[in-house]
């Protein structure tokens, strides 16, 4: 075991001593047996040069600081001019899109220039800019020549072995190194041309020209692709199209037959615009036989609107038999087992376990000679606001009472919910109204409590303005389905009603004429994300037509993009017009700028903005008369809008229109005045003798409607 050591209790300091004075220290050059000729020629020192990396450091700083300090200097002196409220948010939504693109180092007052030059368009002012830079950066380097051209240092101290001058050898490309120049410029260098000098036979790199990616130029392609010839000439050939890339790399192939794309590899994001006579199709779809209407659904609150119209999709077919059981077993197990059809339409969790509609919702359906869009309103009165909305976008309306004793009574009397959704729709422009009397069944389908609701609301009806004609009363059980799809079969309301079913009145309303030439015209009611490029708005078109690949603008944003994607109902189309509820996939928008009350519109003729107007009114049943800065809220389409009452200009005869009296004091109810308001952000409105529906707003105040009017002068 003598061979063995014994490393347990061995001590190793004396084997490291003096370690730690030499570790992480240089040799001394004494050290080793190295002879000054050799030193020189392979040890490189700095000290010895008088070339260093920062002497070429403060010459390339130098001229950008001075660069910066001018730009600075010169955004400091400039005056922006002053703009409107309109205008300064379309032009800082036109910086922030151009600083995308070209970043940050162009001065803040070129860029201000060029927006109001192009007229707030973002794609000029972005080209002129670029096209301003170019020449700048020509300019300069005419100007500048070779003073601003650097050249590497060489030393002066190293042998180069010889070479042949027939060979492609190192001390070649170190010569044609040492003379290339290099022009100070801020922009990158990708590539360099390699051009022939006959006189010298010296190769000189120039930097490839630089385009505006608005044009589409090509950019030159790097010369360097490809092996190197070792011919009897030294000099590179000129690279002038792709036969000489394959006469440098050797290649015999024919050059490539694909044509050479004039883009800069950008990618062109404009969507190609159909060429869609909008007119033709319009009246293709309407001799198919079925005219598009608008209807909504209103009525007091628990007067079984979504019952209602939830089993007459059913019975249509718009909910089949497995979905209709799945709400019958869900409605079961929470207790409400009568709310099942109404589940059809109250799709939120919060809608379903609170048993009201808050919400307007929306969905399709077809009659022999119809084609309808279905708005079910709210109605409780916390949700006026939301039944508004649905109202602004209908044509016709149907208008849901409950028959059973004391129900009827108390949505008709004050504080009932059925005289306001009358004179709300009616003040919005719905002259057409179908009348249901639900849960007949009820009272028995008793004749004498069906003759008394229609009285009374026939009366009432006519003061609110709908012509007798306009009005048709149907008899009806949302529950059991009777008297809905088909005619009555009940032997005790066969007895003294002959009349038509629901679904053949709705079938007998007449559409209104659509506005289809003037300028588009969509107000936003929904944003939201798809699954593809860009977001989603949807609204019901108010006038005009859109397609696919149309230039639209939001106002009053001022934002513009382009519409990728049409779709009504889900179903995808290329083109929309008035009267339709669409969904339109739009880019080249910040959705977060989207709001719902927003109008997009065209480029061509946008809607007007302001937040002071002059507007006829009309007062309602008020507790309080209304004076000068009396604070309102305005319901306006898809926007509710704080707004305060800052003139009273004069009262107005109702059906003359003849001045009262000026400048009244106050305005008490059933009173006809004429009145300027002012709101707190702008809003888009349209006259009322130039676009009805565009031009009617309601007024409400502490949760009761005591107005309604239409604007006669845009401030």
């Amino acid at each position: 075991m003598s061979r063995h050591r014994n490393v347990r209790g061995m001590n190793y300091d004396d084997d490291y001593d003096g370690y730690d004075e030499v570790y992480g220290h240089s040799v001394e050059d004494d050290a080793y047996g190295v002879s000054p000729g050799t030193a020189e020629e392979f040890l490189y020192r700095r000290s010895y040069h008088e070339h260093h990396l920062g002497k070429y450091m403060d010459k390339i700083g130098e001229g950008e600081e001075e660069d910066e300090e001018n730009t600075l200097a010169d955004s400091k002196t400039y005056q922006k001019p002053k703009l409107s409220d309109v205008d300064e948010a379309r032009l800082q939504s036109c910086l922030e899109g151009i600083r995308n693109v070209v970043g940050d180092g162009t001065p803040e007052h070129i860029l201000i220039e060029a927006v109001l030059s192009s007229n707030f368009v973002m794609e000029k002012a972005i080209d002129a800019i670029l096209n301003q830079e170019e020449a700048s950066s020509k300019d300069s380097q005419h100007s500048k020549g070779a003073s601003n051209h650097i050249d590497l240092p060489t030393r002066s101290h190293q042998r180069v072995p010889q070479v042949r001058a027939n060979d492609l050898s190192m001390s070649k490309v170190t010569g044609d190194v040492t003379r290339m120049s290099f022009p100070a410029t801020k922009k990158p260098v990708t590539g360099f041309y390699i051009a022939d000098d006959d006189s010298g036979g010296e190769r000189v790199a120039t930097p490839p020209k630089v385009t505006s990616p608005t044009r589409r130029s090509s950019l030159p392609v790097p010369p360097m692709a490809g092996r190197l010839l070792g011919d009897s000439t030294d000099r590179l050939p000129k690279v002038a199209s792709t036969s000489d890339l394959g006469a440098m790399g050797g290649s015999n192939s024919r050059p490539s037959s694909r044509p050479t794309s004039p883009s800069t590899g950008r990618r062109d994001s404009k969507v190609a615009k159909s060429s869609i006579d909008v007119a033709k199709e319009y009246a293709k779809r309407q001799s198919s036989g079925k005219e598009l209407i608008n209807l909504v659904v209103i009525g007091h609150v628990d007067a079984g609107k979504s019952t209602l119209m939830g089993h007459l999709l059913y019975l249509l077919g718009q909910v089949n038999q497995r979905q209709m059981h799945k709400y019958e077993t869900e409605s079961k197990k929470q207790g409400k087992a009568s709310f099942a059809y109404a589940w059809v339409l109250d799709e939120t969790g919060e809608e379903r376990e609170r048993g009201i509609t808050m919400d307007v919702g929306l969905t399709r359906f077809e009659t022999p000679n119809r084609i309808v869009t279905l708005l079910d309103a709210p109605g409780h009165k916390d949700f006026i606001p939301n039944m508004i909305t649905g109202a602004a976008q209908a044509d016709v309306a149907i208008l849901v009472v409950n028959a059973t004793n004391g129900e009827f009574e108390s949505g008709f009397e004050s504080g009932g919910q059925t005289r306001e959704h009358a004179l709300l729709v009616r003040s919005l422009g719905v002259t057409q109204l179908a009348v249901a009397v639900n849960k007949l069944d009820t009272v028995d389908w008793s004749k004498d409590r069906f003759k008394d609701i229609t009285s009374k609301l026939r009366h009432f009806l006519k003061q609110v303005g709908f012509k007798e004609a306009d009005v048709e009363y149907i008899p009806c059980s949302g529950l059991t389905g009777e008297n809905l799809k088909e005619k009555a079969t009940e032997p005790k309301l066969t007895q003294w009603y002959k009349g038509p079913c629901l679904v053949e009145q709705i079938d007998k309303l007449k559409p209104p004429e659509r506005a289809i030439d003037r300028p588009f015209r969509l107000c936003v009611s929904d944003v939201f994300k798809g699954m593809g490029a860009g977001f989603s708005i949807a609204g019901k078109i108010e006038s005009g037509s859109v397609q696919v690949g149309d230039k639209v603008q939001l106002i009053p944003v001022g934002e513009t993009g382009t519409v990728k994607g049409v779709s009504i109902h889900d179903v995808d189309t290329r083109w929309a017009c008035a009267g339709d509820h669409a969904a339109l996939t739009v880019t080249g928008m910040d959705q977060n700028n989207v709001t719902i009350g927003c109008v997009l519109c065209t480029m061509e003729d946008p809607i007007k903005s302001c937040t002071r107007f002059r507007a006829r009114v009309i007062m309602f049943n008020i507790d309080v008369p209304v004076t000068r800065g009396f604070p309102i809220l305005l319901h306006y389409q898809t926007v509710s809008e704080p707004a305060i009452i800052r003139r009273l200009i004069s009262t107005l005869h109702k059906s003359t229109g003849e001045i009262l009296q000026k400048k009244p004091k106050c305005l008490t109810k059933q009173s006809n005045a004429l009145i300027e308001i002012e709101t707190t952000r702008p809003i888009c409105l349209e006259l009322y003798k130039d676009h009805k529906d565009l031009g009617r707003f309601m007024i409400r105040y502490a949760g009761s409607t005591i107005g309604a009017g239409v604007v006669t002068e845009l401030k």
